[in-house]
């Protein structure tokens, strides 16, 4: 009798320890991982996609400067990972899903258009920018810089490479030349800019050579990250950059103390929710 009681109760046991394991596992195995960008207006963009599409839920009054303890509620028990934005498209096969900036997305080979599960409509708010240090919004370089870019040139160009990946933001583009400025005081001038190299280096080409036709060279270096284009702009190593929006700059403004500013936005990039392990959005409910 004792040895069956004892052989009961190692049995309960048993299946105890195996009850608890397989919960854990379960649990584990429940959470979906979405990875966003870690800085502070993207993750909140990044956010405010997912809660468009009923994926979460963000506490009342959270906008763009958002993050993942702002969520309210989680239905699908959802876990957001935060990576550096340049690094999303590397993180995206460790994890379900990955909501990435266009233009690392297409660095990456994706297509925003094509391959993206989720995609955001385009927003003025977040129209890509050309900028500078502040006191040269008027510097003539700057606005033949500024002209080339909204012009008919450049909005054509982004609308036949990116084919809706990449939109152009400017309302009227134009002929490429600011009737205003004397350009043959300009003659033989060098603008530096820093840009990431897709889209916004592209898109820098087809302005370097309408300056190029006014005997003006613009010089395009190219950085993989979103703090060194800002930093070489407040030091004066460039005068201006091409890679970013408006929120983002006021926040990094705020962090750091630069004094940058926008001379105008050029193009929007929808931002997009990619599949990883996922292949679509089932786990979601979708």
């Amino acid at each position: 009798m004792k040895k069956t009681l004892r052989a009961g109760a190692l049995l309960l046991a048993l299946i105890l320890v195996l009850s608890l394991a397989l919960t854990g596992c379960g649990g584990k195995s429940s959470k979906i991982q979405i990875a966003v960008p870690n800085d502070t207006t993207n993750e909140a963009r990044a956010l405010l996609l997912l809660e468009a599409n009923g994926i979460i839920k963000l506490k009342d009054g959270a906008g763009i400067t958002a993050t993942k303890n702002d969520i309210a509620e989680n239905p699908h028990n959802v876990e957001i990972v935060e990576a550096e934005a340049a690094q999303l498209p590397n993180v995206l096969k460790d994890v379900d899903f990955a909501v990435i900036n266009s233009n690392y997305a297409i660095n990456a080979g994706l297509n925003p258009v094509d391959d993206s599960l989720l995609i955001e409509g385009g927003s003025s708010a977040y129209a890509n920018i050309l900028a500078v240090k502040e006191g040269r919004e008027n510097d003539p370089l700057i606005l033949a810089l500024l002209a080339a870019l909204e012009s008919k040139d450049v909005a054509d160009f982004i609308a036949q490479k990116y084919g809706g990946s990449v939109v152009s933001t400017v309302a009227q583009p134009g002929t490429g030349y600011d009737e205003s400025l004397d350009y043959k005081a300009l003659q033989g001038s060098t603008v530096t800019v820093a840009a990431s190299p897709t889209p916004h280096a592209e898109i820098l080409a087809i302005a370097r050579d309408l300056l190029a036709v006014r005997q003006i060279t613009l010089v395009i270096q190219e950085f993989n990250d979103y703090v060194v284009p800002n930093t070489v702009v407040e030091d004066g190593t460039v005068d201006a950059n091409y890679f970013q929006h408006v929120p983002y700059l006021d926040d990094f403004n705020a962090q750091q103390g630069t004094h940058i500013v926008s001379v105008g936005g050029i193009h929007v990039e929808p931002m997009g929710l990619y599949g990883g392990k996922q292949s679509d959005l089932s786990v979601l409910g979708k």
